[in-house]
């Protein structure tokens, strides 16, 4: 007969073998490992599709009226992974508009001003695309975009420069993330300046039109898919504004042929100085400390924060002139801006006198809702390369002496002589009335006095005889 069976559990584990404490920690451990994996599942990060999260960081698309100019936005970026950027950026099509090129530019200017735009070009092509020509010439073409269009500052150096003095969020990254630090060989800053040369001289990259925009394809810019895609020249994409503002009528700003010197390119380029002679700056424009101060920067009209009435400091260069407004207005869509180089001539007020505004240096306007941007010189004490950058010349004409006007008091009949104190030797006088006769004693009639003969004229024909 076979012994009888007894369970498993009790033949490895004989009863009263395991102490009750352990057993309630086993239990315990058992029950944490079945519920952790389901509270981590429960509160697990949400994935959200790329498209989703651009969508949510990116401004709303909209098409932007001609009446309206575009805003520039700074070039900040969506916090993707690079596989990600790459598929993103594929799904984005491309416009189907036609890819009208660009007009060629012809730089003008003097010679100092037309080598520092030369080697802001330079600067630009070659940092943000490398030694490689094809990219050079599409970044150029962009940078020539961006100066003829009413959006964008109106020199060379101020487009590739412009947001230069912030950390992060500037037009050109190379900028402001230390990369001018890095130095290139003198062969590639060579073949560079050749490109921008020619880009200056007239040459059009057709292949990437009128795009004021682009972007590598492994980084996502907020502003990426509110532009339209146009263009890709090897791992670049390039964009135009959407509407009227990204075709060829829209890029009708004016060229200022008054290149600022960059403090950032000392040391690089000739034409902004040696590194030496490096000053010590605010923003980007080389200018001396002590004007640039915040208590010597000049102060905004009371009552018209867009307004400025300037004395300009003798150190000064004229060329400048332009740069110093441009600081000045900081980021005012409008902004006007009249200097003197004499304090004893600036006025404290608008309108000021004739005298004055004659004597005036410099004015610089900016309206960027119409698109216009526009410094002027007082050429006959500094001269420029362009009649167009000269102010009219203002002749103060002193206004004729008007005649007095006449006064209620002296007029025939007026009841007003008395109350306001005139003909005080007549108060008591009886009032004359006209039309009616009086006695007088004798009527004499009235004698018209003899009409005084004409005027003898010349002529320049033969005299008349004379009576014998």
């Amino acid at each position: 007969m076979s012994p009888p069976r007894t369970p498993l559990g009790r033949r490895l584990l004989p009863e009263g073998s395991v102490p009750r404490p352990l057993l309630a920690v086993l239990t315990i451990v058992a029950l944490l490992a079945i519920l952790m994996p389901l509270v981590i599942v429960a509160n697990a990060p949400r994935i959200v599709p790329i498209e989703r999260k651009v969508a949510r960081a990116r401004p709303p698309q909209r098409v932007i009226p001609p009446a309206e100019l575009p805003p520039v936005e700074p070039a900040e970026f969506v916090a993707v992974s690079r596989e990600d950027a790459v598929a993103y950026n594929a799904s984005i099509p491309f416009s189907t508009a036609p890819l009208l090129s660009a007009r060629p530019f012809r730089i003008i200017g003097d010679e100092a001003s037309i080598a520092r735009a030369t080697d802001c070009l330079t600067a630009g092509v070659l940092y943000e695309a490398g030694d490689d020509t094809v990219g050079q010439r599409a970044v150029a073409q962009v940078i020539l975009n961006r100066v003829r269009h009413p959006a964008f500052p109106k020199t060379i150096c101020g487009v590739v420069f412009q947001g230069a003095e912030r950390r992060t969020g500037c037009q050109f990254t190379f900028t402001c993330d230390g990369a001018l630090a890095r130095r290139y060989s003198e062969a590639a800053w060579a073949r560079a300046h050749d490109v921008a040369a020619a880009a200056l001289r007239g040459k059009v990259e057709k292949a990437v039109g009128t795009a004021t925009h682009y972007h590598t394809n492994w980084v996502v810019p907020y502003w990426s898919s509110s532009l339209d895609k146009i263009s890709e020249v090897h791992t670049h994409l390039f964009f135009r504004w959407t509407g009227w503002w990204g075709t060829p009528p829209a890029f009708n700003g004016r060229y200022v042929a008054a290149e600022p010197l960059i403090a950032k390119m000392k040391g690089i380029a000739p034409s902004h100085g040696a590194a030496e002679d490096v000053p010590i700056v605010a923003g980007e424009v080389a200018i001396d400390l002590p004007i640039l101060a915040p208590e010597a920067m000049p102060k905004p009209l009371a009552g018209d924060p867009n307004s400025f009435l300037v004395t300009l400091d003798r150190r000064l260069p004229p060329g400048e002139y332009a740069a110093y407004a441009g600081l000045v207005c900081a980021d005012r869509p409008y902004c006007k801006f009249l200097a003197w180089t004499d304090r004893a001539d600036t006025p404290a007020a608008l309108p000021g006198d004739p005298r004055q505004m004659e004597r005036m240096a410099f004015s610089y306007l900016r309206d960027r809702a119409r698109g216009f941007d526009k410094a002027l010189w007082a050429c006959d004490r500094f001269p420029r390369p362009e009649p167009g950058q000269c102010m009219k010349v203002q002749v103060f004409m002193p206004s004729p002496a008007r005649a007095d006007s006449p006064r209620l008091e002296a007029l025939p009949g007026s009841g007003l002589r008395a109350a306001l104190g005139a003909g005080e030797a007549k108060e008591n006088a009886p009032t004359e009335l006209t039309g009616v006769r009086r006695r007088t004693g004798t009527l004499a009639p009235t004698v018209p006095a003899p009409a005084a003969p004409p005027p003898v004229r010349r002529t320049m024909g033969p005299e008349l005889p004379k009576p014998q």
